[in-house]
């Protein structure tokens, strides 16, 4: 294996924060883009937890979890210094932010997602508890460009796919919300090239199929 393997889905918030932490280390990778209705049995001979992401290392070791991909990329590299390294003190606090994000948070999203879906009455309960962790990022935003400072940072990218999934529940209603910081924050991340580049749409993978190698500089279809 002269590359890392990703296998991911594309509007899944967990492999967003993959293929976006390694698109931002610029490193190179094979995508796998697949089905969770049919796993690869590749993919379930490395790792029967059977969730995307899972990034296969050149070694044969793998990671099944997104933010330790992440972190294990931009270890990597980091070009854009998004471990904020010239600051030590502010790694725990990233952590701790993206902990209350993983947690509390997503617990309420999934049963607002839910809901909304099947018109549940619950809805306005659930959506509430989501804004009370919206709301602390609107007040951040309003302190500073981004989440930690007037830079980007981990914590950004680690907690922008699950915003974005609470944008897309109720369109009509997060258009006349009162986020101005987020959406603001939300129209400059979807802005940037990298966000567009870790959102491309690939055919599904199977073994008879091409590949997606995906280089920092490049995206070729391999034959």
């Amino acid at each position: 294996m002269s590359v890392p393997i990703l296998y991911t889905l594309r509007q899944c918030p967990y492999a967003i924060r993959a293929r976006l932490s390694l698109t931002l280390a610029e490193l190179d990778f094979e995508q796998r883009d697949i089905d969770l209705r049919q796993k690869p049995a590749e993919m379930l001979d490395i790792s029967q937890k059977g969730t995307v992401p899972l990034l296969v290392l050149e070694n044969g070791d793998y990671i099944d979890e997104s933010l330790e991909i992440m972190i294990w990329a931009l270890n990597k590299n980091d070009p854009h210094n998004l471990l904020l390294s010239h600051s030590p003190h502010f790694f725990p606090e990233m952590l701790n932010l993206i902990a209350r994000n993983d947690h509390k948070y997503i617990s309420a999203l999934d049963h607002y997602k839910a809901d909304a879906r099947y018109h549940n009455p619950e809805v306005p309960i659930y959506r509430k508890l989501c804004e009370s962790f919206l709301t602390d990022i609107e007040n951040r935003l309003s302190n500073h460009q981004y989440l930690m400072t007037d830079t980007l940072s981990l914590a950004d990218y680690a907690i922008l796919p699950f915003i974005r999934q609470f944008s897309h529940i109720e369109r009509q209603w997060f258009r006349q919300a009162d986020y101005p910081n987020i959406k603001h924050w939300l129209k400059n991340l979807y802005q940037d090239p990298i966000f567009s580049k870790a959102m491309i749409k690939y055919p599904l993978w199977d073994n008879s199929r091409s590949t997606v190698v995906n280089k920092y500089n490049d995206l070729t279809m391999t034959d």
